[in-house]
C-alpha cells in the first residue's frame, strides 16, 4: 500500500488505578501547550500539588466508566479506525497525544508493516485548533516522525470544524433526540484560558481586542478555539432549523484560578431551569469520542447540577464516536488532503 491513514486522539490512562491515573496527569498536564508557565514552575505544580491531588479523585471517576474494552476513548478510537479502514481499504492506524499507543511505536508498526508506503495522513480528531489539543497533537507526532526520519512523507488534515460533512455528521447524530419535547440544547465545548486564543492570535490585535471580534473576519480566525466553536454551533443549529433562542453554547473542564473562556458549563446548568429550561438536550462537539469528560462530566455530575437546581429532564446526547456518517467524513477528509498533496505537486 502506498498510502495510510493515522488518526490521533487525546488518549487515557493505561487502567483506572491511582498510579496510572496519576502518571497519565503528568504527562498530560506537564505539557507546555497545556500549563503554559515555565517548566520549573509547571514542575511544582503539576507533579507537587495537581497529580497528587487530582490522580485519586480523577481514578475514581474511570473506575466508574472503564468498560469491558477499556477506557472508552481508547476502544472507540480502535472501532473507529477499523471501521475506516474498511470503508476506505487504507491501512489505518491510531495513537494517542499522552500514554499509549504513543506516536513513535505506531509510526515503527507502520513502517515495518508497510515497507512501500509513500504517504500516511494523520487526522487530529479535533475539529477545532485550540493549543491545547489540537497543535499538541500534530507537534507531538511530528516530532516523532522527525526523530526517526522515516522515507515515507507525512501529511495532516487541517481542523474542520466548518466542513460540510462534519457538520452534517453532527447535525444528523443530533437530530433524533430533537424530536422529543425540549426546551433548549447546550452545546458544551472543552474551556480553554484566554490567554491560549491571545497567543494563538496570529495578527496579535484581533481576538478578544476587536469588537464582536468573531464575527469580523481575519486571519486570525484559522486558530482562533472561541471563533471555531461559534461557527460549528451556530451552522449546526442552522443546519437543523433549532431556533436562536432554544440553543446556547458554554465551556467546561477548566482547570486553576485563570480566566477561562465563558460561559462556564457548569453555571448553565445551574442558571438554564431558573430561566425557564426544564428539558435540557447537551451535545459536546469539541469531542468525537466519549470519555471522562462527556460520560462523567457531561452525562453524570452535569445531569445531577442541573436537576438539584430544578430541572427536570436532562438528555446527554452521544459523540459521533462510530456514527456512520463519520467515518465518511474522515474519508472524505483524507481524500482531499491527499488531493491537495498531488495539487501542491
Amino acid at each position: 500500500m502506498k498510502t495510510a491513514i493515522l488518526l490521533v486522539n487525546l488518549g487515557s490512562p493505561d487502567s483506572p488505578s491511582t498510579k496510572d491515573v496519576r502518571r497519565y496527569l503528568n504527562e498530560f498536564l506537564m505539557d507546555e501547550r497545556v500549563i503554559d508557565i515555565p517548566k520549573f514552575w509547571r514542575t511544582l505544580l503539576v507533579k507537587g500539588i495537581i497529580a497528587p491531588l487530582r490522580a485519586p479523585k480523577s481514578a475514581a471517576k474511570y473506575v466508574r466508566i472503564w468498560t469491558e474494552d477499556g477506557a472508552p476513548l481508547i476502544a472507540i478510537t480502535e472501532k473507529l479506525s477499523k471501521l475506516l479502514e474498511e470503508f476506505t481499504g487504507i491501512p489505518t492506524y491510531y495513537c494517542m497525544r499522552y500514554a499509549n499507543p504513543s506516536p513513535k511505536e505506531v509510526l515503527e508498526a507502520i513502517n515495518d508493516e508497510l515497507p512501500e508506503l509513500m504517504d500516511l495522513v494523520m487526522v487530529p480528531l479535533y475539529p477545532h485548533y485550540a493549543m491545547s489539543s489540537y497543535e499538541t497533537a500534530v507537534e507531538h507526532v511530528k516530532k516523532a516522525y522527525n526523530k526517526a526520519r522515516y522515507t515515507f512523507r507525512l501529511h495532516t488534515v487541517p481542523p474542520f470544524y466548518k466542513h460540510p460533512s462534519y457538520l452534517n455528521a453532527l447535525a444528523e447524530s443530533i437530530r433524533p433526540f430533537l424530536q422529543s419535547d425540549y426546551d433548549h440544547i447546550l452545546f458544551s465545548y472543552h474551556g480553554v484560558p484566554v490567554r491560549h486564543v491571545l497567543k494563538s492570535d496570529i495578527t496579535g490585535s484581533h481576538c478578544c481586542k476587536v469588537a464582536d471580534c468573531c464575527s469580523v473576519t481575519s486571519a486570525a480566525h484559522a486558530f482562533c478555539y472561541l471563533h471555531q466553536v461559534k461557527v460549528t454551533t451556530d451552522k449546526v443549529a442552522q443546519i437543523l432549523s433549532i431556533a436562536q433562542d432554544k440553543y446556547s453554547f458554554s465551556f467546561q473542564s477548566r482547570l486553576g484560578s485563570d480566566k477561562w473562556l465563558q460561559p462556564y458549563t457548569a453555571d448553565a446548568f445551574k442558571s438554564l431551569p431558573k430561566a425557564g429550561v426544564k428539558k435540557l438536550l447537551v451535545a459536546s462537539p469539541a469531542f468525537v469520542a466519549d470519555c471522562l469528560e462527556t460520560i462523567e462530566e457531561l452525562e453524570d455530575e452535569g445531569k445531577e447540577i442541573f436537576l438539584k437546581n430544578g430541572g427536570e429532564e436532562f438528555t446527554f446526547i452521544p459523540c459521533l464516536n462510530t456514527n456512520r456518517l463519520w467515518v465518511e467524513t474522515l474519508a472524505l477528509l483524507v481524500d482531499e488532503t491527499l488531493a491537495s498533496v498531488l495539487t501542491e505537486k
